[in-house]
């Protein structure tokens, strides 16, 4: 379990030739050093430090603080859409400096002579140069693709950019290698515990599929072409063989109930939950960023950083939620009386991310000591007796540890960077948009699965329930895959593909309805907070969306190194 995380924090330290002590970058390509397949693999191990991370969610270009669902108590610029061009971004840099060194990898791999010595390297190669030309993808668009070692500031790198569509299937064609390459989950050893799988390949490859399977669907008129289809049929293709594989499940011990979700995400080998499961029971991450509370610690205020403070949920999300029957809400006619009206009855999803006021709440600073909720533990709890008031009023307890004493920044669960809900929800995704319907069989292999791990009893989303309610396929589908994805970095490159962003991100962010409930009484100082017209908490207005905000512009440092590369649409205006 500890293996790659332990190799990942020595290798700076050790001794002899690493990878990481190649550098100057002109030494990258030293003969001398690429003799046996423990060096093809030591120097693929710095490709994991790449991955996403706790730290991610704090503010990453994925982040849900840049979307519609979370605010802080000041303005992201990103999110009410008054960004600028950057002078530099090392996002753009260190990604392509990433890309160099995967270069360096298979550029050796191709003249060394037992091939089949160094193969998961190689795919390990394949799957981070892809990963980091996703990154970018995402961000920019357009790309400059580079087979061999470049630099940023190499005169082959001076050329314009590929479009993007080029782009996607450089991508693609590299995850398809890495898929052949890479060991199948059951086969990697102990030792190895922790590195890439083909199943890993697979299922980031859905993603990658969906994501410009659907960025050009609905940015080209929301019709489905030739191209379309195959990339969704590829997403669909890959998410099926990992399903079909059937090494990976849905994190549902029954031993914690509608609370198994909650407990997914600060899974530790120490006591982190009632029923002592640890990190062996999850089958469900599929890839991680691997955290060791002595080696490896999270390294970041996850838990006293979210619990009760400042991070803020906004009602949209709220109202997202289904009711226990499988239907959503009506804003206007639900009964808000109450601070906690609004959580009865609703998907568990709900209470097992969002903090439900007048309930109790442990964390690393009054924690659990017997994991009974007796007297003496509720005594000892962070937050007792919960009342909101500050911000929206709504406020998230995911990723937050309940371990008593932990110190800040040393909880040790895993991040994950793919996981079995994604590789289900993609597939019903891309079937969806393929075919422009799915059936229910499809579903019950997939969304359902997701939308009843801890509502057993809420009804399937069959076609006859969707047409019984006069709901709609696509809604629910994106609504399930919101809910199921809160807080882990999808949300607004959900709405970038969708193309809704548009219509999304322009709207207030609004907070709990404070007039004619008891918040009134319960939050006093909310009286002088904005108001909509229902009444709710508005937190921030005047926000923007442009066209252009559907990429990122470029820094300025790069096209002065390079003005081939022109900026993005509507950036220069």
């Amino acid at each position: 379990m500890k293996k790659i995380a332990y190799i990942l924090s020595i290798i700076c330290a050790m001794t002899m030739q690493s990878c990481l002590d190649l550098e100057p970058k002109t030494q990258l390509a030293d003969t001398n050093y690429w003799k046996s397949p423990e060096h093809f693999k030591l120097f693929a191990t710095q490709f994991y430090g790449w991955s996403a991370d706790f730290r991610w969610l704090d503010d990453s270009q994925h982040a849900d603080i840049r979307s519609d669902l979370f605010a802080y108590s000041t303005v992201n610029v990103y999110s009410n859409g008054t960004n600028s061009i950057p002078s530099s971004d090392k996002h753009y840099t260190d990604n392509y400096n990433r890309i160099r060194q995967t270069n360096t990898l298979l550029q050796q791999a191709d003249e060394y002579d037992r091939q089949a010595d160094i193969a998961t390297s190689v795919g390990e190669a394949h799957f981070f140069r892809a990963y980091c030309y996703f990154e970018l993808l995402q961000a920019y668009g357009d790309l400059i693709i580079t087979r061999t070692p470049l630099d940023v500031d190499s005169p082959e790198m001076q050329k314009a950019r590929n479009p993007r569509t080029e782009v996607a299937d450089f991508i693609i064609d590299d995850l398809k290698e890495a898929a052949k390459l890479l060991p199948a989950n059951k086969a990697i050893s102990s030792s190895d515990e922790g590195r890439l799988s083909s199943e890993a390949a697979l299922a980031f490859l859905s993603r990658v599929a969906l994501y410009e399977g659907t960025w050009e669907k609905f940015h080209n008129g929301s019709q489905n072409t030739e191209r379309t289809k195959s990339l969704l049929n590829i997403a669909a293709q890959a998410a099926y063989d990992v399903m079909e594989g059937g090494t990976f499940e849905l994190f549902a011990p029954q031993e914690l109930g509608t609370e198994a979700y909650k407990y997914l995400f600060i899974l530790e080998n120490e006591k982190s939950n009632p029923a002592s499961i640890n990190k062996t029971g999850n089958k469900e991450y599929i890839f991680t960023r691997r955290h060791d509370p002595v080696l490896n610690s999270i390294g970041f205020n996850i838990t006293q950083g979210r619990l009760g403070n400042a991070l803020y949920v906004t009602r949209k999300m709220a109202n997202m939620y289904l009711q226990s029957n499988g239907l959503p809400i009506n804003p206007q006619t639900w009964n808000y009386t109450k601070i906690d009206d609004e959580y009865k009855n609703r998907d568990n999803r709900m209470n097992n991310q969002l903090m439900v006021p007048g309930q109790t709440y442990w964390g690393t600073n009054g924690g659990r000591i017997n994991w009974t909720g007796d007297a003496a533990e509720i005594a000892n709890a962070s937050h007792r007796n919960f009342i909101p008031q500050t911000g929206t009023g709504y406020f998230p307890h995911k990723w937050c540890s309940e371990r008593d004493g932990v110190p800040t920044g040393m909880e040790a669960y895993d991040f994950p960077i793919i996981r079995y809900a994604e590789v289900l929800l993609n597939y019903a995704e891309a079937v969806f948009e393929r075919d422009e319907q799915i059936s229910d069989e499809d579903l019950a292999i997939s969304l359902n699965l997701t939308r009843k791990r801890i509502n057993p009893e809420m009804p399937d989303l069959t076609n006859d329930f969707v047409t019984t309610n006069n709901l709609d396929m696509r809604t629910e589908i994106r609504r399930e895959r919101t809910i199921e994805f809160f807080d882990e970095n999808f949300r607004i490159d959900d709405l970038k593909r969708w193309k809704t962003a548009e219509d999304e991100m322009p709207m207030n962010l609004t907070g709990v309805k404070w007039e004619g409930t008891d918040f009134e009484s319960r939050w006093p100082d909310a009286s002088f907070k904005d108001k909509d017209g229902e009444g709710c908490i508005i937190h921030e207005k005047g926000r923007n969306w442009h066209e252009k905000h559907y990429l990122l512009p470029l820094p300025t440092d790069q096209l002065k190194l390079n003005p081939n590369l022109k900026q993005n649409p509507g950036w220069n205006q």
